[in-house]
Parts: structure tokens; C-alpha cells; sequence
């Protein structure tokens, strides 16, 4: 028996579960058009009018308001496949909500939910053992190869004009930042700065960093430079208690003011005999003390950020000092070249303005490099950003693991095959699940095709036709529509792509397959006029509404 208050919400067995399986399916629908190189954009705008355009799945389905537990699923993967590989989002999303459509038509020929997720889980190891056959060896060491993966992952998210150029600031940023356990992508950094054209974006070997010295006579370079990194400040002390002191003359005042002054040329002074050329610290520095250190020649950054003081201690291999008492010259990083650079000039209220910043280069460990994107509007380079996160992300899967596929929906028709090969050696209903999870992996190509403009059933039917004589690595050509191999096209991706995204889908599908029961502490149907009439989520069968509000507005 269960108790429940006047406000909550149940809903039970095949009610529960058709409910479920509407909402997830919704989430499929809302991104499939955003599938693949010719793929359409979606504009988002909230409440207070801030608008996101953009075609990249995790993106949308993050800053969609989906209020609905079993739409909720299928975020989660897309936040897995960005969390995994960053790229694949779209895709994954898609055949989780095929596997639920395909599903739901079992549903209706009385095969039980536990022997359709049974089914799919015997299926997605075939899967998975089918992309791992059909994968190909490839050298981390390959730019060619690793250009071409970056170059996949960015077709059609707004970069496609300047792909070649980024495709190899990506690459550059892989090279720096390869560590000997792998790629280690804290070490690439993207900076944007608006401006120019994305065709000016470059790569630069070092850290950029936005802060410029503070006092007026400080040096604007340095070479072969020791770095200090303080995690304090430079300021004359104060009583934990408010106290107050009457002097009775001039010269105790004076008194006082030497005293504080003493303070801080004590300070300066173990800063300068550390041997440090470049300064950075979390606090302020007292007038008084920038005046010291620019004497002595000492480049100061105060009231830096903390994730920026971190990465400049790693980079120069320094240490982050909070006692100068304490300090040695083992905590001092090392810098090989320090400039202040102008990366643009620009009118503000018709007087000229340079934006500048300061750059280190020469670093030690060689594993730190920044790719600084250039573009004309901020949705621009908000859509290249998050289309170089994605090229990295694959690139990095594909150093890590040496292992990659052909695009076009290759491997779709691959895994296809062998699930349908597989199917007749699998007893009892749980055949049609794996037939079933065979039906909603060819929707990736299909879909694929359709978002290009072409007949997606004559796409698939030669498709087919050209992996079942033996042709493994021909996919669907975007822009012609024809059956060509991806590997002299020169798209393909990670294997780590296929192989997550086939997990990710699965265990989402099983999850939403095996619930029976919905309790719910308020109605599920959330929508922006409570006095709608209809369906549970105000139009939306299964309590969609969700969706609807926020920066779901595309919805």
C-alpha cells in the first residue's frame, strides 16, 4: 500500500511506461535534424532574451529546459559521450531514442521490457565487438591522420570554412600537450578574443596571460626569467581587532609610516633575493611595493585568478609559495620568454584601444600551447569554440587509443550486418530485440543522408549493398550523396566514439525499459500556463511540458 499526498502524482504499468518512452523519444526528435556534416543549427532563446545558436547536441540539450525524470535520461547521454570522447553527442542521443522506438513497437507484440533489455545488451556486444574488428590501427604520431579526425568532428558546426586551418591549431595543441601517459587536455588552452575573422585564429606555444604588469614602470619582457607564484599579499598588516592609536606629533606619525614602509621593503626584499624576475600573487601589492619591485626590475601581476596561478606555476615548474619566510629557490619557475603582445586594436567611443596580454613561451616542460580563436560576432566564435572542444576531444581519443573508423555511417552498416548475422543464432524473443537494436543503428546513416537532402532509402540500400561485397569503409558521401570510401576522403573518427556511444544509448534504453512505476511529488506536466488543456505536459503526450519553457523555446 502506498500513501500519497493530494499533490502527488502515480502513474503505473503500461501507462508508466508509455509515458516514459514518449519523453525520451521527444528528446531524439528534437535533435536528430542536427545530425551530420549538412546538419541544421537550432536557435535557443530564455526568458531575458539570451539566445545560443548552435548545433552541437550536448549544448542543446543542456540549455533546453527538460523537466520530464525520462527525457532527463537521454541528457545524460549526451553529458556521458561529452564527458567520454567530446564528440558524438548527437548520435548517441539518436540511437538511445531509436532504441526505445523499436522497443515500443515490441512492446506491442507482448515481448516483455526485461526480455527486450536482455536482447539489447546481447546485441550491444556485438556491437561492440564488430566496431573493434572493423577499427584500424593508427600512429599517435600521425598529424595527417589526426588532422583528418579533427577536421570530421568540426564539419558542420560553423567552422567548416576554416577547418584546415583549425584542424591543425588542434593538432598542434594535441603535440604540446601529449604527455607520456597520454594527451593531457588541461594543457591545451582555447582563448577567444572578438575580432578579425576566424581565418586569424592561430596557435601559440605557450600560456596566454590576461593580466598586464602593474605599475607603469615595470618591464614589459623578460628572457630566461625566474617566476615567483605568492599565494598571498604584498600590504602592510592589520590587527584582527579594530584598534585605534593617538599620536600627539608629527614624528610619531612618521614613526608609523616608517614602520609600515619597513614592512614592505622587507617583503620586496626577500622577493628580489629569491632571484625572482616575474612575480604573480593572489592579493594586492601596496603602491609602496610596486614602486620597489619596479626598481628592482620585477614584473608584477597581482590579484591574479587562482585557476591562472595554478596553470603558471605548472607550466613554468614552480611551486605556489605561501610564506616568504620559507620559500627557496627550488620554488621559483622558469620562463624562456615573457611579451606583451597586442592581439588587436580597436575603436572604442572614436579613440584607438589595443587589447593586450602577456605570453609565456619557452616553458620547461614544452606541454602547454593555447589555441586563440579570432571571430566577427559572438555566436560565431561561441559555435567555433565549441566546435575545436569537440576536435579535441576525438583527437585526444584517438592518441590515447591508436584505434579509429570511417565515418559516413561505415560502421553503422558493419555492426548492422553482424547483429543480423548474430540474430539467428539467439534463442527466443530476445532474437527480435537484437534485430530490433540492428533496425535503430542503421538510423544514424540514415538520418545522416536525410540531413543532407538525399533519398535516404536508396542511400542505405547501396550503402548495404557495398559492405555486403566485402567494401567495409564506404559511407555516405554529404554533399553527393554517393557511396564513396571514407578513408581516402580522408573522414573518419575515433573508435572510442562507436564503442561509448552504443553503451551509453544501451544502458539508457535499459533504464527507461525496466521502470513500471512513476510517483512523482507534483504533476509532471510543467508548462507556462497551469489552465492548459490536453495531454500531461501541455501538448506533449508524457508530460513533455518541460521542454517547452526556458531556452526550449525551439521546441
Amino acid at each position: 500500500m502506498v500513501v500519497l499526498s493530494d499533490e502527488s502524482q502515480r502513474t503505473s504499468g503500461e501507462d508508466a511506461l508509455s509515458m516514459n518512452l514518449t519523453a525520451a523519444q521527444a528528446v531524439g526528435e528534437a535533435v536528430r535534424t542536427t545530425l551530420g556534416p549538412r546538419g541544421m543549427d537550432k536557435m535557443l532563446v530564455d526568458g531575458s532574451g539570451n539566445v545560443v545558436v548552435t548545433n552541437d547536441g550536448v549544448t542543446l540539450l543542456e540549455e533546453m529546459d527538460i523537466d520530464h525524470p525520462a527525457a532527463d535520461t537521454l541528457v545524460d547521454v549526451a553529458t556521458t559521450q561529452e564527458a567520454e570522447v567530446g564528440d558524438g553527442t548527437t548520435s548517441a542521443v539518436v540511437l538511445a531514442s531509436e532504441l526505445l522506438g523499436e522497443a515500443e513497437d515490441l512492446l506491442e507484440q507482448d515481448v516483455h521490457p526485461s526480455t527486450i533489455v536482455e536482447g539489447y545488451r546481447t546485441a550491444a556486444e556485438v556491437a561492440v565487438d564488430a566496431l573493434e574488428e572493423a577499427a584500424i590501427d593508427v600512429d599517435p604520431d600521425d598529424e595527417e591522420t589526426l588532422a583528418q579526425i579533427a577536421s570530421t568532428a568540426m564539419t558542420g558546426k560553423g567552422a567548416e570554412a576554416s577547418r584546415e586551418l583549425l584542424s591543425d591549431l588542434v593538432v598542434q595543441g594535441i603535440r604540446a600537450a601529449t604527455r607520456e601517459d597520454g594527451v593531457d587536455e588541461d594543457g591545451i588552452i582555447i582563448r577567444q578574443f572578438y575580432g578579425g575573422s576566424v581565418d586569424d585564429s592561430r596557435f601559440v606555444p605557450g600560456i596566454l596571460f590576461d593580466y598586464n604588469p602593474s605599475h607603469q614602470n615595470m618591464p614589459r619582457s623578460a628572457t630566461d626569467a625566474d617566476v615567483l607564484v605568492y599565494e598571498s599579499s604584498i600590504e602592510v598588516a592589520e590587527t584582527e581587532m579594530d584598534a585605534e592609536a593617538t599620536v600627539g606629533n608629527f614624528e610619531e606619525l612618521g614613526g608609523y609610516v616608517e614602520r609600515e614602509k619597513e614592512q614592505l621593503e622587507i617583503a620586496v626584499e626577500k622577493v628580489v633575493d629569491s632571484g625572482a624576475d616575474v612575480l604573480v600573487t593572489s592579493g594586492g601589492v601596496d603602491d609602496y611595493a610596486q614602486q620597489l619591485l619596479a626598481e628592482a626590475d620585477v614584473m608584477l601581476f597581482d590579484r591574479t585568478d587562482e585557476e591562472e596561478r595554478e596553470r603558471i606555476a605548472n607550466a613554468t615548474g614552480g611551486n605556489r609559495v605561501t610564506d616568504l619566510n620559507t620559500m627557496t629557490a627550488d620554488d621559483l619557475g622558469f620562463v624562456g620568454t615573457l611579451e606583451q603582445e597586442t592581439i588587436r586594436e580597436h575603436t572604442f567611443r572614436r579613440q584607438a584601444a589595443k587589447e593586450k596580454t602577456m605570453v609565456f613561451d619557452d616553458l620547461p616542460t614544452g606541454e602547454y600551447g593555447t589555441i586563440l580563436l579570432r571571430g566577427g560576432t559572438e555566436h560565431v566564435i561561441d559555435e567555433v569554440e565549441r566546435a575545436i572542444e569537440d576536435a579535441v576531444g576525438v583527437a585526444t581519443a584517438a592518441v590515447e587509443d591508436g584505434a579509429i573508423l570511417p565515418g559516413g555511417g561505415a560502421p553503422e552498416v558493419e555492426v548492422s550486418l553482424a547483429l543480423r548475422e548474430a540474430a539467428s543464432g539467439v534463442e527466443g524473443r530476445q532474437q527480435l530485440a537484437v534485430e530490433a537494436f540492428a533496425e535503430a543503428i542503421e538510423e544514424g546513416p540514415t538520418v545522416l543522408a536525410e540531413n543532407a537532402g538525399h533519398d535516404a532509402i536508396d542511400a542505405m540500400v547501396e550503402l548495404t549493398a557495398s559492405h555486403d561485397e566485402g567494401n567495409t569503409t564506404t559511407g555516405i558521401d554529404a554533399e553527393t550523396g554517393e557511396i564513396v570510401d571514407m578513408l581516402e576522403s580522408g573522414v573518419v573518427e575515433p573508435l572510442r566514439v562507436k564503442t561509448t556511444a552504443v553503451n551509453a544509448a544501451l544502458d539508457a534504453s535499459s533504464t527507461i525499459l525496466r521502470i513500471d512505476d512513476v510517483i512523482s511529488a507534483g504533476d509532471l506536466s510543467v508548462g507556462d500556463d497551469e489552465e492548459d488543456e490536453g495531454p500531461p505536459g501541455g501538448g506533449a503526450p508524457g508530460g513533455m511540458g518541460g521542454m517547452g519553457g526556458g531556452m526550449g523555446g525551439m521546441m
